[in-house]
Parts: structure tokens; C-alpha cells; sequence
């Protein structure tokens, strides 16, 4: 039998308004409800062992009762406050957000300053900390903000979707495990080390990811009218999996860890959001008693994994930590020579 590896578990939340996502990005009186299910969640996780990182935006930590909630979970259980950064909810206010104004890598690099001091002081006042860990509002990240990043303190990103693109920004060709990226091609590896990048797992059903890649793409883009992409992933030949459970089901992310370990990833990176917390929200995770069927899927996942590997738990920042500690598992050294 194959011994196991070693694997952190990472577990990160987009703390965030709730909103039906096809309608236009809210500007005003942002509904937060989904807060209220957090203590349960966060129970929930304490019972696995999971050190949830929550990746807070400005209108949860501007809410009375939202900031209070996330105040309370953050100084009694075992998780971590980080930065979130909505264009559209975050201060100073620029005009209208728009489809490619939504993401932060399409704005001008002093209104992106100005949000996210506006966002952080706002953190620290409400939770009493200086956040060490940001993730971008709708993903992607460039060498600019990575900067700002740094310069204010923040040591680990997490806004790399690897694999996804759209017309407005691309993480297409990033490194699907942790690394420091560079500051003029932020989705390549870099020298610099004030900042490290630690995407969430994505990958296929295949563990050869760049030849599933682009397999993938090709049939996407030139063969897109005979549904092959379609017939491949119900026929379980092929499959683009995220490890979250607001998109796949657990057998499916079961089989993404499966790649992921094989392919000695040393961080196992699962994420969501909180407003699929509760039912009907965003239009995302269109199934009654959302809450269960999250939980359902994490406890069912982990459990796989804790089968497959030795699993320690830990927060964004804390899983950096673990990578550079003096101490170093196989899957870290590998980690390593990858970045070096």
C-alpha cells in the first residue's frame, strides 16, 4: 500500500452582501443576512478540525449586526479574518461598477489603493487585527496590486481561480499549487518573496492538468457546437472540477483531491461563499437546504481525504507558514523545487 502524504487542509469563505448575481451589482442597503448562519458554520467546522479563513468585504464590516457576528466567531474560535475587496460596496466610490469594473485588476491602480485602506482600516477597527491574507473581488490579481499588497502589510493572496477566464480577466496558465508570484506576470513564478500566492484547488479528473487543459479548451473553442465538452463530462472521461461545494458534488471533488494528491499538491485549497449559506441567494447553488448540502459535501470530502493523506489544518496565512517552515514533508519539498 502507498503511503500516505502529507496535505494542508485550507478552508476559506468570501464573507460578502447577498445579491441575485445575474441583476446589477448593489450599491446601497446591502443585505447581509447570510451572516447569521456563520456561528453554526463555523461550529460546524470546529467539529472537523477546520480553521476556517474568512475573506471579509466592507459590507459585512461596515453591518452593525454582520461585524459583530464575524467579531465574536473570530475572537472565540479558530479562524482568520482576511480582506475582501468588492469594487462595487467598497469606499471611495467611483461611479457606476460595471461587469469589468467589477474586478479590482481592471481599475486604476490609485482607486484600488484608496478601497483597499478604506477596507483594511475598516477590518482593524472592527476586528482589532491588521488582516495578513486578501482574495479580489470576483477573482484576479496583477503585479500592481500585489504591490499594494505588500507595502500594507498583507503576506499571502489568494485570488487566483486557476483555469477560469472570461472576457474581462484570466487566470488561464497560473501554477495550480502555492507560489511566489511575479510582480510583471503575476500568474508566472517570480523571485520576489514579500508575497506569497496560494490559489484554490482546481483541476480536472486527469492528472495530467495542462494536457487536460487543453484538451478542454480546444474542444471549447473550436468544437464548442458538438457539446463534446458536455459528452466528455457525463461521460466521465473528462471533467474541469473546483473544489467547492457550491459547484461540484462530492464524488466529483472526492476525485479532484484524488488528482490533487497525485500530483503532490501540498495545499488542498477548498472555497465558497457565505451568501450560499442560505437558500436562493445569489443564484449560484439553485438546491433547497443549501446549508446541509454544503456541510454534506465538505464533511464528505474531508473525510476522503484524511483517508488518502495525513491532513493538517490550517488558515491561509498559517498555511504559508507551514510552507516555509524548517521542517518539511515531501510534498513541501516538491513544493519548493517547483517555486525555487
Amino acid at each position: 500500500m502507498m503511503a500516505k502524504q502529507d496535505a494542508i487542509f485550507v478552508l476559506s469563505v468570501d464573507t460578502e452582501e447577498e445579491w441575485i448575481w445575474e441583476n446589477e451589482f448593489p450599491d446601497h442597503n446591502f443585505s447581509v443576512n447570510n451572516v447569521s448562519k456563520l456561528p453554526d458554520f463555523q461550529s460546524f467546522c470546529d467539529s472537523l478540525g477546520i480553521r476556517t479563513t474568512y475573506f471579509v468585504d466592507y459590507a459585512v464590516a461596515n453591518d452593525p449586526r454582520a461585524k459583530d457576528i464575524v467579531k465574536d466567531i473570530s475572537l472565540h474560535r479558530s479562524c482568520e479574518i482576511g480582506a475582501h475587496l468588492h469594487p462595487w460596496c467598497n469606499p471611495p466610490y467611483f461611479g457606476k461598477t460595471t461587469e469589468f469594473e467589477s474586478h479590482c485588476l481592471n481599475l486604476p491602480t490609485e482607486q484600488v489603493a484608496s478601497k483597499l485602506d478604506a477596507l483594511t482600516e475598516r477590518l482593524v477597527t472592527e476586528f482589532g487585527r491588521t488582516p495578513t491574507s486578501f482574495r479580489s473581488g470576483r477573482w484576479g490579481i496583477d503585479g500592481r496590486i500585489l504591490k499594494l499588497l505588500s507595502t500594507r502589510g498583507y503576506k499571502v493572496d489568494s485570488s487566483v481561480y486557476p483555469f477560469y477566464e472570461n472576457e474581462y480577466f484570466s487566470c488561464k496558465g497560473a501554477p495550480t499549487f502555492p507560489y511566489w508570484p511575479d510582480y510583471r506576470n503575476s500568474l508566472t513564478l517570480g523571485v520576489q518573496r514579500d508575497i506569497l500566492e496560494i490559489p484554490v484547488s482546481a483541476g480536472f479528473n486527469r492528472v495530467n492538468f495542462g494536457c487536460a487543459e487543453k484538451i478542454h479548451s480546444c474542444l471549447a473553442t473550436y468544437l464548442g457546437w458538438t457539446k463534446a465538452v458536455g459528452f466528455l463530462w457525463h461521460t466521465n472521461a473528462l471533467k474541469k472540477l473546483y473544489l467547492s461545494p457550491e459547484l461540484t458534488n462530492t464524488n466529483d471533488m472526492c476525485s479532484l483531491v484524488k488528482t490533487c494528491l497525485r500530483n503532490q499538491h501540498p495545499v488542498i485549497h477548498m472555497y465558497l461563499h457565505s451568501s450560499s449559506l442560505i437558500d436562493g441567494a445569489t443564484g449560484l447553488l439553485d438546491k433547497r437546504n443549501a446549508y446541509t448540502l454544503i456541510c454534506e459535501r465538505i464533511k464528505g470530502t474531508l473525510a476522503y481525504l484524511k483517508q488518502h493523506a495525513h491532513v493538517s489544518f490550517a488558515t491561509v496565512t498559517e498555511a504559508s507558514g507551514l510552507l516555509q517552515q524548517a521542517t518539511k514533508p515531501a510534498s513541501i519539498l516538491k513544493w519548493e523545487k517547483e517555486t525555487a
